[in-house]
């Protein structure tokens, strides 16, 4: 403290930021030593949490956390009025402290109606295949999503740039449509009741049927980085894994050595070197999120007339298709993969017009890929 106090005099700073969580009292007792404001770990990230809030969900949520912060840290508020006769800062801190609870209450019933909203939109999308994004602050999550479903989603060189989830429409070879989701950046040591309060934001990327573990293979301290997400994950979904691990930003990357050290005990059929910038790696991703796909796809046969011009446009339509034959008596055989509720659709769509042969049926959508 002394140490530090004297840089203080010499630097002058407007604050000091401590790399971790402190006390009340800690930082209480700080700022009386150095008479400067002290900031904690957490109540940086919170700070920029609330920079970089857009949406009115992301919005309540970094106020809910900000709030949650705050009220075990309300006393230090009030002490230039504890000396005052009658007390007024033993009352005034005790109406602050019922006022931020009525807020936090408004704030969780508001976040709670939107969860409730989020889990009717997965469950409309329960029969889609969902891919989701997670990993580490800045390691090109967004960039990725831009580069595999051609959106235009913010991408900046800081900590945070998005705080929403963002689910788009990708595209597969084939023609197949999954749906993409890039949601917060994970960090080290993230304050508890931030996870806790992003709940709502990273409802749709735990419940996703295949997590992409987004790793910046370039920065030095990529496997540290790596065991923060697999702790948050562990923390807000218990169970679930990352299926696949990218390696981004390969292209930074001076020695291939520090690659193959950051893979570890990963399967080799589980890891996937990129490039989001440069497009490297992009046709073995696809790769490997199209092979997970047709283990939740049933492979079909179906034997339909040449003639059935409208049906044939709906099988092709829907892609997935593997091989195409003309057989005697202009009947078409397309072989393909489809959904459960495709095949479904399709089953009864055809009914009298075609023959349909389920060769492969499809992995039970909560077996474990």
């Amino acid at each position: 403290v002394e140490e530090i106090g004297e840089d203080v005099q010499s630097l002058k700073p407007d604050a000091v930021v401590v790399d971790n969580d402190l006390s009340p009292a800690q930082i209480r007792n700080l700022e009386k030593a150095w008479e400067l404001r002290v900031v904690d770990r957490s109540e940086l990230i919170l700070d920029i949490f609330a920079n970089r809030a857009q949406t009115r969900q992301a919005s309540l949520q970094v106020e809910l956390a900000q709030n949650e912060y705050l009220l075990p840290r309300l006393r230090r508020m009030w002490t230039h009025l504890e000396r005052m006769e009658g007390a007024i800062g033993t009352r005034g801190l005790e109406t602050d402290r019922r006022l931020l609870d009525r807020r936090i209450s408004d704030l969780r019933a508001q976040l709670k109606e939107i969860e409730k909203r989020k889990r009717r939109q997965l469950d409309t999308r329960s029969e889609e295949f969902k891919v989701g994004l997670v990993g580490y602050t800045n390691t090109g999550k967004s960039t990725l999503l831009n580069r595999l479903t051609g959106s235009n989603e913010l991408v900046e060189d800081m900590p945070f740039a998005t705080l929403d989830t963002r689910t788009r429409k990708w595209i597969l070879p084939d023609r197949r449509t999954v749906l993409l989701s890039d949601t917060v950046g994970f960090l080290q040591r993230l304050p508890h009741h931030l996870v806790a309060s992003f709940h709502a934001t990273l409802e749709e990327t735990i419940h996703a049927d295949l997590l992409l573990h987004v790793v910046d293979a370039s920065h030095p301290d990529a496997a540290t980085q790596m065991n923060a997400v697999d702790e948050v994950l562990a923390e807000v979904a218990p169970g679930l894994e990352a299926h696949i691990v990218v390696f981004n930003k390969v292209d930074r990357v001076p020695d291939p050595i520090h690659l193959h050290l950051l893979l570890g005990n990963h399967p080799a059929a589980d890891v996937v070197y990129s490039s989001a910038h440069t497009g490297e790696g992009i046709e073995r991703l696809t790769e490997c999120v199209q092979s997970r796909l047709d283990q939740r796809s049933n492979l079909i046969q179906v034997d339909v007339s040449a003639g059935e011009g409208r049906l044939v446009a709906q099988l092709r339509a829907g892609g997935g298709i593997i091989e195409e034959e003309f057989l005697e008596d202009s009947i078409l055989r397309l072989r393909l993969r489809v959904s459960e509720t495709a095949l479904g659709n399709l089953q009864r769509a055809a009914k009298g017009r075609a023959q349909i042969l389920v060769l492969e049926p499809a992995r039970s959508p909560r077996a474990p890929i």
